[in-house]
């Protein structure tokens, strides 16, 4: 066979058929007329069998020739619905490939060589067939007739074209002999990092992910926790989502927060959950900048909303935006509220003398810095300085209320535009929801009630429409999520419950596409800490320079990315993308063979050579890498390299999904559907033609068919969606 040699040479004729063709006309001739060789009938009928067999063994090398040509040129088709995709407790399914070793590079060389070149390239009838396609476009009716039967997607058409899928079909077609390609779950807790250019199937790589986890359960029967972030809100993603959660039975875990539409979304308190106090502030302060001078400004704001924060704990209320907001803008009305709420615990009487000092307070006897304040703050500063009161809150809303206002004003002029974002329109409903609104059907979640109930979350941040807000609220999750992460790693999920144990953890499936949108400095230790409590991040991303230019600095970028340790890189057109898998790889040896031919004249007048010549077939050596970045720029949609399983290469293809019947939604997600469809570039869609316009694409007739009478009503709160 070909593949027993050193310099393996699949791409020529198939020369074996010639053997083919000689082997089964000697056994016809030995059945049908022994005589003619000598034979008896036995003897012929032995011979016809040797004959057979010696031909179907080249016919199985003539096989594996034509194969491989015909996988150069064009893959078979790889298709799978939703319901068939391959669960299991052990491993996670990405899709069919193979792993790249250096005799997948020797091939790869050889494609590009001029003698191979027929074989490589469309065969002059496609070329002629798509030319007339082109020609024949708006031509009178036979002729058009004519040209759609040439663009005829079947397999009894020899002309058809191939998929939209551009690349270079070479890249996978090198290796004919595929397998199921799977990462073992163990290896998921090490974090994965997907990236690849716009439209070229890494929200189907997350569809495929999502539904794997969804449906998953471990030895004792239980659900693993789902959160999937999407900044900018796929139609088709948050439909698999809800589709997958209903054949798992687990519809009332499922979750929608989604920005866009806050009627319908549940509700979310980014700092009402916490383990100390003074986490609220990180959440908050923790995005502003700390480049330069704002290093300053960020301390000065984290300070003054740990003192919010604590004094209204004390006060028995839970923080929220909206409160952090009004009390940073007007922080006299919480130290009126604070110092009424102490001195009614502790003494009493004293609101009599606070009273009597305000009585007496003008313009001329109140101190400059205190100018601007009202009357009731300065007579309870007045107080405070002639009485010892030893209170850390008070102490924290006094020092607050005695900065000059204006200089106050400009301290805190960094924290307002953020608040701001987080607590405009309706987004303040979703954000700083009111826990005693009973008429409210919209459910409220927070992280640790999400993974003890092993919910299954999508979060759609609306990006498209404000990418400010959508930014603020992801970090503003992302640094909750650590938090808890933070929690359950000391004292495990079930703390505070009967018979919890710290060493048990649930696996927590985080799915962030388009992270660098919303990444900041709290998901460093999200993807550096957060295995040891679970948590099994799959980033979705675009190129390298996203990361830097979100973080601001290459080393944390750097940082970032060394704590992945599975890499899928689709088609990318950034090098430096590129080169974060390429320059990871080895160099390997492939061989190459060169005809050296010469003659020599003869020396000798007398002498009857007149010259003497060779030709000599040298095999020689060059070291080269197992891939280039070229062929990373050159993968078709729904291809890619993954470095896995401790950095082992493979080449793998998804399977492109096919539609399911029974793949309906409740009414008013599907409206959410139209509208996001109508609204937003869908990403996952790299299999459909790239003419198509997605903007006035109509909702597929699954999601228009009538769901069920228990959906007919909306979103109910015992759903808890």
């Amino acid at each position: 066979m070909a593949r027993s040699h050193t310099v393996e040479v699949l791409l020529r004729p198939a020369v074996e058929l010639y053997t083919v063709a000689v082997c089964a006309a000697a056994a016809f001739l030995c059945l049908a007329a022994p005589w003619a060789l000598a034979l008896s009938t036995l003897w012929g009928l032995g011979s016809a069998l040797a004959f057979l067999a010696f031909g179907a063994l080249r016919l199985n090398d003539a096989w594996e020739i034509l194969r491989y040509r015909r996988n150069i040129r064009r893959l078979p088709r790889y298709v799978m619905a939703s319901r068939n995709v391959p669960v299991s407790q052990q491993r996670l399914f990405v899709g069919k490939g193979f792993k790249w070793e250096q005799r997948h590079t020797h091939r790869l060389m050889q494609t590009y060589r001029p003698e191979f070149r027929r074989y490589v390239e469309p065969a002059l009838l496609y070329r002629m067939a798509r030319r007339w396609e082109e020609r024949l476009e708006f031509a009178p009716f036979p002729l058009s007739r004519f040209a759609r039967v040439l663009s005829w997607d079947s397999s009894f058409n020899p002309v058809r074209p191939l998929p939209p899928v551009g690349g270079l079909p070479r890249l996978h077609g090198i290796e004919p002999q595929e397998v199921d390609v799977s990462l073992p779950l163990g290896e998921r807790v090490g974090h994965s990092l997907v990236m690849g250019t716009t439209r070229v199937g890494k929200t189907r790589l997350a569809e495929l992910f999502i539904t794997q986890d969804i449906r998953r359960r471990n030895v004792a029967g239980e659900h693993e926790v789902v959160i999937v972030f999407d900044p900018k809100g796929d139609a088709d993603l948050l439909k698999r989502m809800y589709v997958e959660t209903r054949r798992a039975g687990r519809e009332g875990e499922f979750y929608v927060f989604h920005l866009g539409w806050p009627e319908i979304s549940a509700r979310y308190n980014a700092v009402g959950r916490f383990g100390r106090i003074s986490e609220v502030a990180t959440r908050i302060a923790g995005q502003l900048s700390g480049e330069g001078n704002s290093a300053a400004f960020r301390e000065f704001a984290w300070r003054f909303v740990n003192i919010i924060a604590r004094a209204l704990v004390e006060l028995g209320q839970r923080p929220d935006y909206l409160l952090i907001q009004r009390h940073v803008i007007n922080i006299d009305a919480l130290f009126i509220e604070y110092a009424r709420h102490y001195f009614a615990k502790h003494e009493p009487k004293v609101w009599e003398i606070i009273v009597q000092l305000e009585g007496r307070l003008n313009e001329k006897n109140i101190p400059r810095n205190m100018v601007g304040r009202e009357k009731r703050v300065v007579a309870i500063e007045q107080y405070l300085s002639q009485v010892r009161v030893f209170d850390p809150v008070l102490d924290g809303l006094r020092s607050a209320v005695r900065y000059d206002r204006t200089y106050f004003d400009k301290i805190v002029a960094s924290l307002l535009p953020l608040l701001e974002k987080l607590t405009t329109g309706k987004i303040a409903q979703l954000l700083a929801p009111d826990y005693s609104d009973l008429s409210d059907p919209r459910p409220i979640f927070d992280w640790m009630q999400v993974i003890r109930k092993r919910a299954v979350v999508y979060v759609g941040l609306d990006a498209l429409s404000d990418a400010e807000v959508a930014a603020a609220v992801g970090n503003s999750m992302f640094s909750d999520l650590v938090s808890v992460a933070g929690h359950i790693y000391k004292f495990g999920i079930d703390d505070g419950l009967p018979g919890a144990n710290a060493q048990v953890k649930t696996p927590i499936d985080v799915h962030a596409d388009e992270f660098s949108e919303l990444m900041g400095d709290e998901f460093i230790p999200m993807v550096n800490k957060g295995g040891g409590a679970g948590v099994q991040v799959t980033a979705y991303t675009q190129t390298l320079s996203d990361i830097e230019a979100r973080i601001g600095n290459r080393a944390k970028a750097g940082q970032v990315i060394g704590n992945f340790n599975n890499l899928f890189m689709l088609r990318v057109r950034e090098t430096a993308t590129a080169e974060l898998l390429t320059q990871q790889l080895p160099k390997v040896e492939v061989y190459t063979t060169s005809i050296v031919s010469g003659a020599t004249d003869g020396s000798d007048p007398r002498g009857h050579t007149a010259f003497t010549s060779n030709t000599q077939d040298r095999v020689t050596s060059t070291s080269v890498p197992l891939i280039e970045p070229a062929h990373v720029v050159g993968l078709p949609k729904g291809q890619c390299f993954a470095l896995i399983e401790g950095g082992h290469l493979w080449k793998l293809r998804m399977p492109l999904p096919i539609p399911d019947p029974d793949e309906v939604m409740p009414k008013d997600l599907r409206e959410m559907a139209a509208r996001m469809r109508q609204r937003y570039v869908e990403a996952g869609d790299w299999w459909e033609t790239q003419g198509e316009n997605h903007q006035k694409m109509e909702l597929p007739a699954d999601l228009l068919e009538d769901s069920h009478d228990s959906h007919e009503t909306g979103l109910p709160a015992d759903r808890e969606s």
